[in-house]
């Protein structure tokens, strides 16, 4: 998805069937969403820096999604429990880990 966001947002659209009319990819409505969804435009918008959270700190809330990062954040029980839960849930859909 980082590497082809234009490609992965123009499949999600199909999935969704609600795929891109050439019009409005000429008009550039896909470099729009693009943008409005990127992780500069939403970690800079006003009620995300100074809105009020009833969870967790707002650092928590954006995470720049690098290859890895999760080694600095979980650690590895909580790693291993994931793992674990995850199993479980996709054990009945056939898929495996």
């Amino acid at each position: 998805m980082k590497e082809q966001p234009t490609i992965c947002l123009k499949k999600l659209a199909e999935f969704l069937e609600c795929a891109f009319s050439p019009e409005e990819e000429v008009k550039g409505v896909v470099n729009d969403i693009l943008r409005l969804c990127s992780f500069e435009n939403l970690s800079n918008l006003e009620v995300n820096k100074n809105g009020k959270y009833l969870m967790a700190n707002k650092a928590a809330l954006f995470r720049r999604g690098e290859v890895g990062d999760w080694k600095n954040h979980l650690t590895a029980e909580m790693s291993e429990t994931l793992d674990r839960i995850t199993e479980e849930k996709f054990h009945s859909v056939g898929l495996k880990f």
